[in-house]
């Protein structure tokens, strides 16, 4: 069986850099066929990234994906997703203009658009925190810090629990208890805490910060999936009306990252900016 290694055939990518330093670096296995779930998650641990691994096509799909992250495996990645596919097409691999993918959340649609890469994502669902006190001690928020909106999980692959918050000034100042976000999460079925500022209702412009629950890191500088979700819970609420929301992620780290979701019907579609960091083209 094929090992987790620096020597093997990795393509590292970066998505949603929206500035010097920015975006969220992806590794990346065209051919992750003979690798087991060990060696993934090992190489993940390595690259400290949300990875992603190719594999041939099931249920009638042209490619499947597995994502990990240093800690255990995923059943969907945004920007990880993003940057195969836009790999794929610098490669000449991609086989349509159109790529149906399979993950374990279910079947993705992938298509290259004049702004890069984009994929779809299901209609979103949310569901209201009934006391979302424990959420506020363990971000170290105040009542007052909230923005009139309620807390709530949502979600269109992953669950995200949704934080308003009154300013991107509480927003950037938010320093968070680390060791207590997991059992938060697991007392309210999320996989990460998403608080977030509403930056200009009229564009759809947001801001947001993500800690996930259990990922091997502390915070992500770009997170595709809970852009989705905050973006889809949003407009259920009718807090903004845009077809296309803007959520800018990880300018507190210093990793400055602008994540796009647009609106068709019931469907949105993530996208966003990939470049190639590291690996060869043969």
């Amino acid at each position: 069986m094929m090992r987790a290694g620096r020597n093997q055939n990795v393509f590292v990518v970066n998505v949603f850099r929206d500035g010097p330093g920015g975006g969220n670096p992806a590794p990346i296995v065209l051919d992750a066929s003979e690798m087991t779930a060990t060696a993934m998650r090992e190489l993940a641990a390595q690259y400290k990234h949300e990875s992603a691994f190719v594999l041939p096509g099931r249920d009638g799909c042209d490619v499947s994906l597995r994502f990990f992250v240093p800690n255990h495996e995923m059943e969907m990645c945004g920007h990880a997703t993003l940057g195969t596919v836009w790999l794929l097409e610098h490669l000449g691999l991609l086989p349509e203009p159109e790529l149906t993918i399979a993950t374990l959340s279910g079947i993705v649609t992938a298509r290259i658009t004049e702004e890069g890469p984009a994929i779809s994502q299901p209609a979103g669902h949310r569901k209201l925190v009934d006391d979302p006190s424990a959420i506020l001690d363990v971000l170290g928020l105040r009542k007052s810090d909230l923005e009139d909106l309620p807390v709530m999980n949502a979600a269109t692959s992953r669950t995200k629990t949704l934080v308003p918050v009154r300013s991107r000034a509480v927003l950037d100042s938010i320093a968070p208890d680390f060791s207590g976000i997991a059992e938060v999460c697991d007392a309210i079925g999320s996989t990460g805490l998403y608080p977030f500022a509403i930056v200009d209702r009229a564009t759809g412009t947001l801001a947001a910060r993500q800690f996930p629950r259990s990922s091997g890191y502390p915070e992500d500088a770009a997170t595709g999936i809970a852009a989705t979700a905050l973006a889809s819970g949003l407009r259920q609420l009718g807090v903004i009306s845009s077809t296309r929301v803007t959520v800018h992620q990880g300018e507190a780290m210093g990793r400055p990252s602008k994540i796009t979701v647009t609106f068709r019907g019931d469907q949105c579609w993530l996208s966003g900016q990939v470049e190639l960091l590291e690996g060869q083209v043969k």
